[in-house]
């Protein structure tokens, strides 16, 4: 889509001119604002991209306009133009946080030629930003066949603008497909945006997902793009996707399939080009025999699926990642980084890693580099509770049918059992619906749950992870 340039002058005629070049010259989009209070308000309703603001106006001034857009967040640049010629009044503007000025009697080419600059900027912003995040997060690390397999699999899709599924168990490194698979198709230079659909607040996942307008809902002050409108050229990632609820399954399907979205309160369609990577560790086929995930958005998503191996079947990849962890928390921690004994490497490998993967593993070499003082990371500096499986405190007390706790074990066993019965049932209530069991549970989020799942090894029968 077109950037939107919003001209904002009292004077209509001239306005209206400088609106019909820019759309002319420039293909731009454009509106026109008779003056600063109406520019402002357009600005807090509408995702514009770039403003050309006349400074003399009646009312609020180009300069009461630059000052209360500074107070509001609104972050989008400003080219200031006058008919006055005073030099110094543009210098001013341009201190209040302007990104050029030009004089209206100068060629509508200078214009063009300035917004072309000014949205030039803030693109290479964005994208300095993205690759400065990208610079911090960690690579795709192991050299056994599962990552060779997966290495493969993300070569060949890399490129496909159709989705992606990807299938993994809990703490596999499932974002980090997304980013490999966007990192090597040809849309790497756009934006990669996340949403975890299992984190979002349920009243604002469909605000998240397809922005809304002004006045959408109660304390929609100000136009917002949603996800796909962000990654428009990029990627979208859906994490955790069978946690999406019906109603917004039903549009995301629609969108998939035309390639169109309506903010929230809007009318007209917005073409997207995104292209979309969901995941999840569920068993989406049998959310589908259960009635909780669409079939025909099922097999929409279904066509393209990458598989992520768990930790347990990578083989020698613990040792690599074992380093690699060590070397890379080490100073974000305030220490110097050391080595992992040999020692400590065979115990970490004995393990299967069943609880959490990857992520189990990047926390307890954490934990170690905090517990030692020593010149390496030794057997001595494993976490005391890390039992059998992943599971704290080793095995607990048994439960019975009716899911009662038995009276054998300690006080500590006794409780963890007590507390695996009530997540249990919580999360059978509600149909293991993570977001809505946390808030039924009176949790801050769903991955207050997920964390409390993972300390007391709960999980779904029949499924992988948790």
């Amino acid at each position: 889509m077109s950037p939107l340039v919003l001209i904002v002058d009292d004077v209509k005629p001239l306005a209206r001119q400088y609106a019909y070049d820019l759309q002319r010259l420039g293909d731009f989009r454009t509106r026109v604002a008779a003056g600063g209070s109406e520019g402002l308000d357009i600005l807090t309703r509408e995702a514009v991209d770039c403003v050309i603001l006349d400074l003399e106006m009646p009312g609020l001034d180009g300069f009461d306009v630059l000052r209360s857009m500074e107070h509001r967040g609104i972050d989008v640049p400003v080219i200031v133009y006058t008919g006055t010629g005073s030099f110094d009044r543009c210098v001013e503007a341009v201190r209040l946080g302007a990104f050029s000025f030009v004089d209206k009697a100068e060629p509508m080419e200078r214009v063009v030629h300035e917004v072309r600059l000014a949205l030039r900027q803030t693109d290479l912003r964005e994208r300095l930003e993205d690759l400065e995040g990208e610079g911090r997060r960690p690579m795709l690390i192991g050299e056994s066949g599962p990552m060779a397999d997966l290495r493969s699999a993300i070569g060949k899709l890399a490129d496909i603008p159709s989705p992606v599924l990807i299938l993994g168990e809990s703490g596999t490194g499932k974002e980090l497909v997304a980013r490999e698979l966007h990192r090597q198709s040809r849309r790497s230079a756009e934006a990669f945006v996340a949403v975890n659909c299992g984190g979002m607040a349920e009243g604002l996942v469909d605000s998240d997902l397809f922005g809304h307008d002004r006045g959408a809902f109660t304390g929609a002050v100000k136009a917002r793009r949603g996800a796909f409108e962000r990654a428009s050229a990029g990627t979208l990632f859906l994490d955790e996707i069978g946690e999406l609820p019906g109603a917004l399954q039903a549009r995301l399907l629609r969108v998939l399939e035309g390639g169109e979205i309506t903010r929230l309160g809007g009318e007209d369609p917005i073409t997207v080009g995104t292209r979309v990577v969901a995941a999840t560790h569920r068993d989406l086929e049998a959310e589908v025999e259960a009635g909780t995930f669409r079939r025909d958005l099922f097999y929409r998503l279904n066509v393209h699926v990458v598989q992520v191996p768990p930790l347990r079947e990578r083989g020698g990849d613990i040792g690599l990642l074992a380093d690699h962890f060590a070397a890379a928390l080490a100073p974000r921690l305030g220490r110097s980084a050391r080595p992992v004994s040999d020692a400590a490497r065979d115990a970490l490998q004995a393990r299967d890693w069943r609880r959490n993967n990857v992520r189990e593993l990047r926390n307890t070499i954490e934990r170690m580099i905090i517990a030692s003082d020593g010149p390496l990371l030794d057997v001595d500096h494993l976490p005391p509770d890390l039992g059998r499986h992943g599971a704290p405190g080793g095995d607990a007390a048994p439960v019975t049918s009716d899911g009662a706790i038995g009276a054998q074990g300690t006080f500590r066993e006794q409780k963890r059992t007590a507390e695996q019965v009530i997540v249990r049932r919580a999360l059978e209530a509600h149909n293991w619906r993570i977001g809505r069991t946390a808030a039924a549970l009176g949790l801050a989020d769903h991955s207050s749950l997920l964390k409390i799942m993972n300390r007391l090894g709960v999980r779904r029968p029949g499924r992988p992870g948790t």
